[in-house]
């Protein structure tokens, strides 16, 4: 009587389009909810956040709900300014960090120093790494960028973290790492000193791709205009977001200290291994 294939009467549309738009409407939601904290996500880390989350999402849809509603990881340029002086006559050290696996905390810790503009004038950042879990050990902020800066953020990192004899330091040829102050201090907690090879930005890339996420993910997005902007943002970015929140690629979509958590739990169950 229908005229239609005993398949065709039968037939269920797999999908309800009223129930997708709502479900779509939903993770936009969230999506934009979490790309205000974090406006570089792309959709792999939003994929992994939802997962951490208890919400499982094909990769596919979020990849069209982000295309059809503009989501995209946010991008801006900045201007750069020049934080490395390696016109000196202090000594250069060789590059170790590149032949050392890293397999533990406070093996190889990496430091650099960017600036941050405000609406008079630059400050500046020195930041020290850990390289196994990428997280910031040691910081400090200043109107300058003179060796006192960099002290003051080794000091820091060598305080919280007490490292054992070996520890690899490296950075790249600024003045300020190989002035006899910073070397002195290096020497006496029996740190092996490595610096970056002449011209090669490459070699303290991962210093780099953190000074980037500091500049895209907080600095850009709260336009910072004062020195007590500064003062009172960046420690709530670097202490509670970056470390503790932000989901790193390279780590298996993990914060910096849930990763070391995870180290240390399975040293608890196995201290024979390294």
């Amino acid at each position: 009587m229908l005229e239609i294939s005993i398949s065709g009467y039968y037939y269920k549309p797999k999908i309800d389009l009223i129930k997708r738009a709502m479900q779509d409407a939903d993770l936009r939601d969230r999506i934009e909810t979490m790309q205000i904290e974090f406006s570089r996500y792309g959709y792999r880390r939003v994929d992994a956040q939802l997962r951490r989350e208890g919400i499982c999402v094909n990769s596919k849809r979020i990849r069209r709900v982000m295309r059809e509603y503009g989501l995209f990881a946010e991008i801006k340029k900045v201007f750069k300014t020049a934080t490395t002086d390696s016109n000196h006559e202090y000594r250069i050290y060789p590059n170790l960090a590149k032949k050392v696996g890293v397999v533990r905390p406070n093996q190889v810790w990496v430091a650099d120093i960017t600036y941050i503009r405000i609406a008079t004038c630059f400050v500046y950042l020195a930041v020290i790494l850990d390289l196994y879990s990428r997280k910031v050990v040691g910081w400090a902020v200043a109107k300058h960028m003179k060796k006192e800066l960099c002290l003051e953020a080794l000091r820091m990192a060598i305080e919280t973290r007490k490292p054992n004899a070996g520890c690899v330091h490296h950075s790249d040829r600024g003045v300020q790492y190989a002035s006899d102050d910073y070397i002195a201090l290096l020497e006496e907690n029996k740190f092996c000193i490595s610096m970056s090879r002449k011209g090669n930005p490459y070699d303290n890339a991962f210093a780099e791709s953190f000074m980037k996420t500091l500049k895209y993910e907080e600095v850009l997005l709260n336009d910072y205009e004062t020195f007590t902007d500064v003062l009172e943002r960046l420690p709530h970015f670097i202490e509670k977001v970056y470390n503790k929140r932000r989901l790193h690629s390279s780590l298996g979509y993990m914060p910096p200290e849930e990763y070391e958590q995870m180290y240390n739990q399975k040293q608890a169950c196995n201290p024979l291994s390294t």
